[in-house]
């Protein structure tokens, strides 16, 4: 039993080391494939990705993302509070339907090192990986690593791969109502679509660039951006 116990341990500090690198590793290199990339391929949607560097994406799509995903993305540490209570408030009311309060870091957290899915387990280690990456990576890696591994499709991830395909150009030249509509697609990008345009991207993206001219000026923002 106590050799067992000396194994399991030794083990799991291996772990703890191999994810910290690879934590660090992630601070400059981006991923070689996701979990969640591994699916769509073996779920038979193909990978379309193309990494791009920060300075690549437009301003607009930076900006879009933050208006629809996470407006106080800049201030928070990883968390916000407010949000999540009022989803806890709302999914207590609601069984049917779950609210969430997912930050940008948050969703970072778990499309890089984690899988899909809503298990406590998951969610626990999502809160791990997101306090780890607020600590070790800048706000900017976090928004370029988000903009790069997000799926805004089926089997599309990445700014630059929905660029392509929806709009036929760079994800540097995205004008601000493209951004809104990839922006739109975010939270369901499998049903929520771009081309042919839902109904749901057809009403939320004027919504995110009223929200857009609205953080306009914002310093935290702009700096991102």
């Amino acid at each position: 039993m106590a050799k067992a116990w000396l194994i399991c341990k030794k083990g799991l500090w291996w772990l703890f080391i191999l994810q910290l690198m690879y934590i660090f590793f992630c601070k400059w290199i981006n991923p070689p494939i996701t979990i969640t990339q591994t699916a769509s391929i073996l779920q038979g949607n193909g990978l379309h990705r193309d990494y791009v560097a920060f300075k690549e994406m437009s301003p607009n799509i930076k900006l879009a993302v933050m208006a629809s995903e996470d407006q106080i993305f800049p201030e928070h540490n990883g968390f916000d509070i407010k949000a999540i209570k009022k989803a806890m408030t709302y999914n207590k009311k609601h069984a049917t339907k779950v609210r969430g309060a997912s930050t940008i870091s948050q969703q970072v957290a778990k499309n890089v090192f984690l899988w899909q899915g809503r298990s406590m387990f998951r969610k626990g280690l999502e809160v791990y990986f997101t306090f780890m990456i607020e600590k070790i990576w800048s706000k900017k890696r976090i928004l370029e690593m988000y903009l790069n591994v997000a799926e805004m499709g089926k089997g599309i991830f990445g700014v630059q791969a929905a660029s392509k395909v929806y709009f036929n150009k760079d994800a540097k030249n995205l004008t601000r109502a493209e951004a809104a509509m990839i922006a739109a697609a975010l939270p369901n990008p499998k049903v929520y679509t771009i081309k042919p345009m839902s109904g749901y991207v057809a009403k939320r993206y004027p919504e995110i660039m009223r929200q857009m001219d609205n953080l306009d000026g914002d310093e935290g923002i702009d700096e991102l951006t």
